[in-house]
């Protein structure tokens, strides 16, 4: 089991939320549900009580990216203690769904399938793959799209730590801006140059 791709869990909460766009995906029990990605048994255990605690989570775990995009390392790594604090591992082995040539259990692990709500089991999860991403990468690995006014969090797997945008969208709504930008530099320096 690759832990640290948990790491998105994380991400996909963060950006479940707009804020400088005023939109909020997160809005009923099949949108938690969704965050899960496929049924198992905390998604089964979402209800209406989990989207007010999911949105605080998401709050502070925004905190953590946005800290750690803003260089404050030791503050992202605060904020993120602060919620496996809260929200503990209890790792269980698992053999279920997967048998070998042999018919055995092909043995795993899961994190926090014994949570008591959807939201403890999310961010159990969640929090522990961000861990592993920032312990093995670094903090400067988490970031926050530049792209004006998209705010969403990325995972930076990028070999040379370059990443500043969130999706090749992004990127190129970006990078076309800045084009058109300089264009118009050009163009009214070209035009006091000719007044001259």
């Amino acid at each position: 089991m690759e832990l640290a791709s948990y790491a998105d869990y994380a991400v996909r909460l963060v950006n479940t939320e707009e804020p400088d766009r005023g939109r909020d995906a997160l809005t009923s029990v099949d949108s938690v549900r969704a965050l899960f990605g496929t049924a198992g048994r905390a998604a089964a255990l979402a209800d209406e009580a989990d989207l007010p605690r999911l949105r605080g989570v998401r709050t502070r775990l925004r905190g953590v990216f946005e800290a750690a995009a803003g260089g404050e390392e030791v503050r992202a790594v605060d904020l993120l203690n602060s919620l496996m604090v809260e929200y503990p591992v209890s790792p269980l082995v698992s053999g279920h769904d997967y048998l070998d040539e042999a018919g055995r259990p092909r043995w795993h692990l899961h994190l926090a399938d014994n949570a008591a709500t959807a939201t403890a089991n999310f961010t159990a999860v969640a929090c522990m793959g961000l861990a592993i991403h920032l312990t093995e990468l670094g903090a400067d690995r988490l970031g926050i799209c530049q792209a004006a006014p998209c705010r969403n969090a990325y995972l930076d797997t990028s070999t040379n730590r370059s990443r500043r945008y969130c999706s090749d969208r992004c990127a190129t709504r970006a990078n076309v801006a800045a084009y058109r930008a300089r264009k118009r530099e050009e163009a009214a320096r070209a035009a006091l140059a000719a007044r001259d």
